[in-house]
């Protein structure tokens, strides 16, 4: 057997489910039990009765599953796979914003730790973000943390003005504005599609901006047959697939390679030997201490309690 037979054995003989966000490696999406994004595949994972959850993502997804399915083993192929937005803000300095500002609802994206979810009121994806903030009542002021870029555009959306924490995405912020006109110029009939994580003037250019979920839906439902796509260049796979009649063109970056795209290099930590290694051996796990997982529960269910529709 090749390795992916391996793993897709395993995952029989342990009864496992194997998550893989629209980032991975094509190799890994295709043997996965479900790819979409992190917390539409925590939730779909809660579901099942598997005992092991295996998240082909990065670290905080992996938080977010065990969140979601707390009495099921939770397992990373690697530890490292973190996440720099999630890197931004850690829990000792949401708190001092917190103590600063301590009229204020904290609304967080669901790209953070465990320990910062526990801070937090609500917790918010790209999808449900504007909902999330429009269930706020008006007369509530609000934190929000920790992607900037996604903040201004709820802001932009909702009229809301917010304390915003200062923190991006380094794969969202690579792409180049010119290196996107030039591209432009190369593809004039190309529709541009965009994540909020993206930069405001990169959200101004764009036809749609949505989570990588609608991203999808979209070129799927478009009558335009060409796009321009500014997320991580994993989710082109998924897309490609859904459709194969239809140009997609990566967004470029300032670094001068061969790919010209945008990658995540935390993401890309993930390998089809390590998924194979982690299920083997059952290691490295996802532990939370009981009182945050339970504090970090709370905004989650809070958001779920009036909307869901995946990050």
């Amino acid at each position: 057997m090749n390795l992916a037979e391996k793993i897709i054995q395993l995952k029989e003989e342990k009864n496992a489910v194997l998550l893989a966000h629209y980032y991975q490696y094509p190799e890994i999406q295709e043997i996965a039990d479900f790819v979409g994004d992190s917390l539409a595949l925590s939730k779909k994972a809660s579901e099942t009765e598997a005992d092991i959850i295996v998240f082909a993502g990065v670290h905080f997804m992996g938080e977010t599953a065990k969140l979601l399915s707390p009495h099921k083993k939770v397992l990373i192929p690697d530890m490292a796979a973190g996440c720099s937005l999630a890197d931004s803000c850690s829990a000792a300095d949401l708190q001092t914003l917190r103590n600063e500002y301590p009229d204020h609802t904290v609304v967080t994206y669901i790209n953070c730790s465990a320990e910062v979810k526990a801070l937090s009121d609500y917790v918010c994806t790209s999808s449900n973000a504007v909902e999330v903030i429009n269930n706020i009542p008006k007369d509530i002021p609000i934190i929000f943390a920790p992607d900037k870029n996604l903040g201004k555009y709820l802001i932009k959306e909702t009229g809301r003005d917010m304390v915003l924490w200062d923190g991006a995405c380094v794969v969202h912020e690579a792409f180049s504005f010119d290196k996107l006109l030039d591209l432009i110029k190369a593809y004039p009939l190309a529709e541009i599609i965009a994540h909020p994580e993206s930069e405001p003037h990169f959200l101004k250019t764009a036809h749609f901006v949505g989570s990588t979920a609608a991203l999808l839906k979209y070129v799927q439902s478009s009558d335009k047959t060409e796009f321009i796509i500014a997320t991580e260049v994993g989710i082109i796979h998924e897309m490609q697939k859904a459709v194969p009649h239809k140009t997609l063109i990566p967004a470029p970056t300032e670094e001068d390679n061969t790919c010209a795209c945008s990658e995540c290099a935390f993401m890309k930590v993930n390998t089809l030997q390590k998924i194979y290694d982690c299920l083997l051996n059952e290691s490295p796990e996802i532990l939370i201490e009981n009182t945050v997982l339970g504090q970090a529960r709370k905004p989650i269910e809070a958001m779920l309690e009036f909307s869901y529709s995946g990050k």
